[in-house]
């Protein structure tokens, strides 16, 4: 079931790239971005978190954070965090219970049968964990429009 805006975003309970579980509760009290994205050092994925690490002076001011979430290891992703100087958390999703929970599977990425990833996915959550901007692409060659994550973050008061 896909996650919508106005409902509570599915908690979850995922390992940073420290190996450290972090929970969605956790980050609550801030504006949230959850960014999901297909794949650790691959082109695309890596401009988009490079653009929202680029975007964090901004978020802070917004009194906003970003998490980042992929299927990829810990250990993947905290090279891919360190190659690309992402301060914010990355979360590893390896079970897929995240992405089923939202509702953002995609099955047989890059053409390989049986290769589940999420579909490249925002959402914005209030500083109480309801969903007030959702974007979710089918295709993942596709960034999100980072004004529009900008400016729903500006409207949550």
């Amino acid at each position: 079931m896909a996650v919508t805006i106005g409902n509570k975003a599915p908690d979850f309970a995922l390992f940073d790239t420290e190996k450290k579980v972090r929970s969605l509760t956790e980050f609550l009290g801030k504006k949230t971005v959850l960014a999901f994205y297909p794949g650790a050092f691959t082109g695309v994925c890596t401009k988009e978190l490079c653009a929202l690490r680029d975007s964090m002076t901004r978020f802070n001011e917004l009194n906003a954070q970003v998490v980042g979430i992929s299927v990829d290891s810990p250990f993947a992703n905290k090279a891919f965090a360190a190659q690309n100087n992402l301060q914010f958390p990355i979360l590893s999703d390896f079970t897929r219970t995240t992405i089923q929970a939202y509702g953002i599977v995609h099955d047989g990425f890059a053409g390989l049968t049986g290769y589940i990833a999420s579909k490249r996915s925002v959402f914005v959550l209030d500083k109480n964990g309801v969903v007030r901007y959702a974007w979710v692409s089918d295709n993942p060659g596709v960034e999100p429009n980072y004004d529009e994550v900008t400016k729903a973050l500006a409207s949550i008061v």
